[in-house]
């Protein structure tokens, strides 16, 4: 192998241009957060003053938080298309424009596959919806398996999915599977040990591609100094962001 390299099922130019997309979907998050882009959803002024008596925060560190929160939703939706496209790149497997996350062709077997980031991110109804779906493509074709592919998994596991819809539990489908996200890439690239080495691997090519790529940087936020120029009261500013239109707070 060359270079630190060490994964035998993706080309390596294949995998370093997918960490570069992946971190150029960061640029955007990267931006200055100004007090506009910071209200946009309309802050919570009383959680975050509980969370600052509770935590014993400054505002400092408590806007600092906040505006770590409001990266983090997004920087979730790239891991997320980091996990899901790297199969473009897998041998067997397909990454469609819309409908499955990743359809795999494993002999005369073609799994169609939902991908999830944590096990516990689908609700009942969400669940129920999913697994309704797959049952109908079973019903279509005889010669596949639908299959909920978990990256957080509760442990490693390849079982049945059993889904309760309605209050009635389903019965168990041995074709319709709950994978956890070592065990589908051992499916796919028959290496057991294949999403271990992609974890190993992943901070080598990060530190690499990084270095050819030096604009990576978080530009300085003006959310507190903003803040300040609205009240020099910090929470009294806070109150006055999320609530300018109620009455009595153009007063304080």
């Amino acid at each position: 192998m060359q270079d630190n390299y060490f994964l035998e099922f993706i080309d390596q130019r294949d995998f370093e241009n997918h960490i570069l997309n992946t971190v150029k979907g960061y640029q955007e998050v990267l931006k200055k957060i100004d007090l506009k882009k910071f209200n946009e959803n309309i802050i919570d002024p009383i959680k975050l003053a509980f969370d600052k008596t509770v935590f014993n925060y400054s505002f400092e560190k408590l806007i600092e938080l906040e505006l770590h929160r409001q990266r983090d939703k997004t920087n979730t939706n790239i891991i997320g298309y980091f996990h899901q496209n790297i199969f473009k790149y897998i041998q067997k497997c397909e990454v469609p424009t819309e409908g499955w996350d990743i359809i795999f062709k494993n002999g005369k077997i073609t799994y169609f596959v939902e991908m999830k980031n944590k096990h516990n991110t689908m609700n009942s109804s969400s669940a129920s919806k999913t697994f309704i779906r797959m049952q109908n493509q079973l019903l279509k074709d005889q010669d596949c398996i639908c299959a909920l592919v978990e990256i957080i998994a509760k442990k490693s596991d390849d079982k049945p999915w059993i889904v309760t819809v309605d209050n009635q539990k389903q019965t168990e489908c041995e074709r319709l599977r709950r994978i956890s996200i070592d065990k589908f890439y051992e499916l796919v690239t028959k290496d057991r040990f294949a999403f271990q080495k992609l974890c190993l691997q992943i901070p080598i090519t990060l530190d690499k591609v990084l270095k050819e790529y030096p604009n990576c940087k978080v530009e300085k936020d003006s959310v507190f100094e903003e803040l300040r120029e609205l009240d020099s009261d910090i929470q009294l500013a806070l109150y006055k962001l999320a609530f300018k239109t109620y009455d009595g707070f153009d007063k304080i």
